[in-house]
């Protein structure tokens, strides 16, 4: 029990300074928030619940993880992909490497997925603003030529 409180002591303060020393938002903080949040999710989940509760907690949290470190308008797309990049990585490599590999697989996956996630969510914004940009007026005022008499 002693180890649990420490390792849940070491991962928020890990994740408060990760969190205020980087850009919010930039996919390498959504990815080692989010992978840590799966390792720890996925130890807590472990000693509460075996490895089902190891599952859950992988999923819960990468994605929570991922949802603490990124931005508003991409937090929904890092959340989904750092919760199922958890829980995938934790199958993987739990079915490969034990428990060790269950560890690495969830902090993997929850850190690919997040980064996913969040990359996804950043191009389609800024083809929402290039539409937005073809769309408007003033593109059609700038481009398009008059024939005046």
């Amino acid at each position: 029990m002693k180890k649990l409180v420490m390792t849940l002591v070491t991962a928020v303060l890990a994740t408060t300074s990760l969190t205020q020393m980087t850009y919010a938002g930039s996919s390498t903080d959504v990815a080692l928030t989010s992978a840590l949040g799966s390792v720890v999710g996925t130890t807590v989940g472990r000693h509460i619940g075996g490895g089902s509760g190891a599952l859950i907690g992988s999923a819960v949290g990468g994605g929570a993880g991922a949802a603490i470190a990124s931005n508003r308008h991409n937090r929904t797309s890092s959340t989904i992909g750092g919760a199922v990049g958890g829980a995938t990585g934790y199958s993987v490599g739990n079915n490969m490497g034990g428990r060790n590999g269950g560890l690495v697989g969830s902090a993997l996956g929850a850190a690919g997925g997040s980064a996913l996630g969040n990359h996804l969510a950043n191009n389609k914004r800024a083809e929402r603003e290039r539409e937005r940009y073809y769309d408007s007026r003033a593109y059609h005022h700038r481009h398009h030529h008059h024939n005046y008499r």
